[in-house]
């Protein structure tokens, strides 16, 4: 039996077709855990996350694995959806990435680079965070450029 080989996905035209559907330029990405702070999401979840021309924005693509699948063919429950959400540049007020710079704490407990958005949503101070890859700096900084801000990083280290 011959298995078909998976089509490759043409990463160029995969960023400039998501360019035409949100009618933005993407400056940045990486992915990234939404840990807290959008208050329709209270689990965390995996997504990109993006600094466009216009803002900043979560994208979550929807999955299941082939138990739920089953369990959700036979219950008739409703399947995973996408999730997104968008901060406009003019709500965000700053943009933060905090890295661990202990050596020994890197060794002993290896961490992600936590972004924190400090934004304004309808008149209401929010405090969106997410745990990246090392990508993420290239977000901060895009998102810190627009206003002509450098990079902010706190160097204290988490925790």
């Amino acid at each position: 039996m011959l298995l078909k080989r998976k089509e490759s996905v043409d990463v160029e035209k995969y960023w400039k077709d998501y360019e035409a559907s949100i009618g933005e330029k993407v400056l940045a990405k990486s992915l990234g855990q939404y840990l807290s702070g959008w208050t329709e999401y209270t689990q965390p979840l995996w997504g990109l996350i993006i600094a466009t021309s216009g803002g900043f924005r979560f994208h979550h693509f929807p999955h299941e694995g082939w138990i739920m699948a089953l369990s959700r063919a036979t219950t008739g429950g409703e399947a995973p959806k996408e999730k997104t959400f968008y901060i406009p540049n003019d709500s965000i007020n700053s943009a933060v990435i905090i890295l661990e710079k202990r050596w020994w704490k890197k060794i002993l407990t290896p961490s992600n680079p936590t972004v924190v958005i400090h934004c304004t949503i309808n008149g209401k101070e929010r405090e969106v965070i997410i745990e990246a890859d090392r990508n993420a700096v290239s977000v901060v900084e895009a998102l810190n450029s627009r206003n002509g801000q450098s990079l902010q990083s706190d160097d204290s280290g988490v925790g």
